[in-house]
């Protein structure tokens, strides 16, 4: 299968966590909606033998986009891509941008998934995290949009500063209560040049807890099992039938092509990034020029790739496509570094498949950069 993802880099404010490209200015919307479409039309030989099985409108923050300007995009993907008979299409959206009146016109595009972010339901965490949104209205967007949609995710943050595990507990209660059948929950992390990387410093804010958030992490764990989630990737709870498609694409290795600025692609070992910045990504598509780099993964690159993306979901690592793509070299490279792990009982290896194991999950990361091979 094949993917397409469309960044939509304009934002109403800035979240103080958020290192994601975006402007908050909206006047250049119109070109960079025009440059997006010309970026779909110029690299769709490039997946001129895929079928496209999920699109997704990422950001940023797509739900600031009209009906109409969701419509036209999907229709220039038609019209160059092949398209399969019933494609997952999800849309980010905020809370605030989702009343009854726009939830009503989104139902009527092709779009069929939404990604909500609410981050939490106490005013206090919306304030650190300065969220455009309110308490009430994350509850009222959920209860209008799972009239309208099944397939709905929800985003929610643990680790914040004063973020209780009552308070936690409170947020999943939430979740669960409303009928949502994913959860994407992420631990707050401070990246350079954010906000809140710059309050931390500054004393401002109290800097983040790694033991309230392993806490939290547990907690999520087994409250997600007991209400029928499955935990198929470190960040991601989904029920049966409700994984995202688009993002377990990227995990197993498939193609897909990244369109606007900042946007990622990846397909026959190559990845390609684009211009970050949006006013000389669109005059780069205006004038032919050219708006994205690229680079040639090695076998290094693959294999620490490999090992990163089976760590963090269900799948695992399995060993015998690491010996057959890759070599009895990196097969036993692999086993040897793995081995403290194993040990250690953060990792296991059953039927031929290295996966971490519960007590490992939380760290899978740190895990994974200790097994990549590093080339001298």
């Amino acid at each position: 299968m094949s993917g397409i993802y469309i960044h939509i880099p304009f934002c109403k404010q800035a979240c103080h966590y958020c290192d994601f490209h975006f402007s908050t200015s909206l006047k250049n919307k119109e070109a960079m909606l025009g440059a997006i479409q010309q970026e779909l039309i110029q690299r769709s030989d490039e997946f001129k033998n895929d079928v496209i099985e999920t699109i997704y409108f990422g950001g940023g923050t797509p739900s600031l986009l009209s009906q109409q300007e969701i419509g036209d995009l999907l229709e220039v993907v038609y019209n160059n891509f092949m398209i399969c008979d019933a494609p997952e299409i999800t849309l980010e959206a905020n809370p605030d941008d989702l009343n009854s009146k726009t939830i009503k016109e989104l139902a009527q595009t092709k779009v069929n998934r939404l990604s909500i972010g609410v981050q939490s339901f106490f005013e206090a965490d919306l304030k650190i995290m300065n969220r455009a949104h309110n308490a009430k209205e994350a509850k009222t967007c959920l209860t209008e949009a799972s009239k309208y949609f099944d397939n709905i995710t929800v985003d929610l943050i643990y680790g914040i500063p004063g973020l209780t595990e009552d308070r936690w507990q409170q947020n999943m209660e939430t979740v669960f209560s409303l009928g949502i059948n994913h959860i994407s929950c992420y631990a707050l992390t401070v990246e350079e040049k954010t906000a809140l990387d710059s309050f931390i410093k500054k004393k401002i804010y109290p800097p983040v807890d790694e033991e309230l958030a392993l806490s939290h992490f547990n907690m999520l764990v087994s409250e997600a099992e007991k209400k029928g989630f499955v935990h198929y990737e470190i960040s991601n709870f989904g029920k049966p039938n409700y994984f995202s498609k688009h993002n377990t694409a990227y995990w197993k290795g498939e193609r897909y092509l990244g369109v606007g600025p900042s946007a990622h692609s990846y397909y026959d070992h190559k990845r390609f990034w684009n211009i970050a910045n949006n006013v000389k990504y669109i005059k780069a598509l205006e004038s032919g020029e050219s708006y994205f780099e690229m680079e040639n993964l090695s076998i290094y690159d693959l294999f620490n790739e490999s090992i990163m993306i089976g760590l963090r979901t269900i799948y695992g690592v399995d060993l015998q496509k690491i010996k057959k793509n890759f070599g009895q070299g990196f097969y036993n490279y692999l086993l040897k570094q793995a081995d403290i792990f194993i040990k250690d009982a953060t990792l296991e290896i059953k039927a031929d498949i290295l996966r971490t194991t519960q007590k490992g999950k939380f760290l899978a990361d740190g895990i994974a950069s200790q097994l990549f091979f590093i080339k001298d």
